[in-house]
């Protein structure tokens, strides 16, 4: 008896054509293929691609989509999103930590996507309200709630992927109310 695999999805697509292994430092990529967050500096850490996958299909982003990855770290989900939306798309991926940002935009321009770009951010910015609203919020930083600065930086039918107090955190913020939908059993280094 044959069985039949899942038909492919363009997250599938965009983790075939961004390896993880290029995003990570050089004494790490052996441990590339390992469902685990590797860390990456800084007391940052490459999250692990099962949680990544689930993250990017949980935000459902469209081609052309504006679309926000706050703790960019290393590039990878920068790198995804972008390979997401497509040239009719932006990304803009943030980072506290100007080290990880600097080599997160090395990172990611090695993958021609010039759409996409990674800046660093001052303590105390959350987001990028300046480039605000954004149809997509990815966060791969844990929060204690739900951080309302980063919801107000989303159109009126945009949506969120946050680790939120040990779990995920899916916002859709709609014209007269925000939803928020919880999956459990997930864990992120602090959002600052």
């Amino acid at each position: 008896m044959s069985r039949t695999l899942p038909p492919r999805d363009r997250v599938d697509e965009a983790f075939d054509a961004l390896p993880r292994r290029l995003f990570l430092p050089a004494r790490e990529r052996a441990h590339a293929h390992e469902d685990r967050p590797i860390v990456i500096g800084h007391g940052q850490t490459s999250s692990q691609p099962s949680t990544v996958a689930t993250m990017l299909r949980l935000l459902d982003v469209h081609r052309g989509a504006k679309v926000l990855d706050v703790g960019a770290g290393s590039g990878w989900t920068t790198a995804l999103l972008a390979h997401l939306v497509g040239p009719t798309g932006t990304v803009l991926g943030v980072e506290l930590e100007p080290e990880l940002a600097s080599w997160g935009e090395a990172n990611l321009a090695a993958t021609d996507q010039p759409w996409a770009s990674i800046e660093p951010v001052p303590p105390g910015v959350l987001g990028a309200p300046q480039a605000a609203p954004f149809d997509r919020v990815l966060v791969s930083a844990e929060a204690r709630e739900v951080p309302a600065e980063l919801v107000g930086q989303l159109t009126g039918d945009g949506r969120m992927v946050a680790p939120v107090a040990g779990g995920l955190s899916v916002v859709q913020r709609g014209p007269d109310r925000v939803t928020v939908t919880r999956f459990e059993g997930y864990q992120f280094v602090p959002l600052r």
